[in-house]
């Protein structure tokens, strides 16, 4: 008996090394995060997250990730999410608790409505309430993502130019999954979406961003594209500009997919070929940094 429960305390240690999660005031695995079944976020995916890296033991543009959270929160009508006076000494207290290898790993932040006490899609007055509400967030290991990407273009999935939604980043992930098993099954690593109004617009996790004579380009905001914290990172400092893509790459065109986690070479668009650009990590830690 003492040497079982010997292993499985350092069997805890272990997985608590690699992942922590905080929820209702307590400490655990994430494996261990316990959600109502009738919570509205589990049966409808009706909430939102945010994604940030960490390096070096430190969160990664946090301030911009909460204010979108916050936003994001606004547009659907939800009460507004914990704040950074909240979050950021409990955030400090779990990287204390998890070692991650040379600093480095992920954390997610979500915010759910709440349990949904009512069958069906309704919002009770409960609902608006932030009481109401479920938050919780994990960290676990994770080191950026730097490897070139052959892509498609989905051909059954499109974002919705004119939703809300489509600014917004909320649980359903199920129209990515959908285009990344699209692609896998014709060949490819990843998916690239079209919006409603036939514009290129994003990758099924990522923003698009192409170098073309020259100049950095990333789809308008009105294709429908999520607006991703690093995309702002290069429209805020000049490097990037919105432009309207169109789904054939022009000749010597170099295309990447870019987020919170990393940044990957786009060398195949359906049959087209596009050259590698070899400078993704020192374009995503320049934006990063800026």
């Amino acid at each position: 008996m003492e040497t079982y429960a010997s292993n499985r305390s350092i069997t805890m240690k272990k997985i608590i090394s690699q992942q922590i999660a905080w929820i209702d005031g307590h400490w655990i695995t994430n494996s261990e995060i316990k959600l109502s079944i009738i919570d509205r976020g589990v049966t409808l995916s009706d909430g939102i997250f945010e994604t940030i890296v960490i390096l070096k033991n430190k969160p990664q543009l946090l301030e911009e990730h909460l204010k979108r959270l916050k936003k994001n929160a606004h547009l659907i009508g939800m009460a507004a999410p914990p704040g950074k006076l909240f979050l950021e000494p409990l955030i400090n207290k779990g990287l204390a608790k998890i070692l991650l290898s040379n600093g480095n790993g992920v954390m997610r932040i979500n915010w759910s409505r709440g349990d949904n006490n009512n069958r069906g899609i309704n919002l009770s007055n409960e609902n608006l309430k932030s009481s109401s509400h479920k938050f919780w967030f994990e960290i676990n290991e994770y080191s950026p993502n730097f490897h070139p990407i052959t892509t498609m273009i989905s051909v059954h999935e499109k974002r919705n130019a004119n939703s809300l939604l489509s600014q917004c980043k909320t649980f359903s992930y199920i129209q990515s999954i959908q285009a990344r098993r699209e692609s896998k099954l014709a060949g490819f690593e990843d998916a690239l979406l079209l919006s409603t109004n036939n514009e290129m617009c994003c990758g099924t996790t990522a923003n698009i961003i192409i170098k073309r004579k020259n100049k950095w380009l990333t789809p308008r905001i009105e294709s429908g594209c999520l607006p991703g914290i690093m995309r702002q990172q290069g429209l805020r400092i000049g490097l990037l500009k919105e432009a309207k893509i169109e789904k054939e790459p022009e000749a010597d065109d170099q295309w990447l997919l870019i987020n919170s986690l990393g940044c990957q070479s786009i060398t195949r668009v359906n049959t087209i070929h596009l050259e590698e650009y070899k400078e993704t990590e020192s374009l995503w830690r320049l934006l990063l940094n800026n």
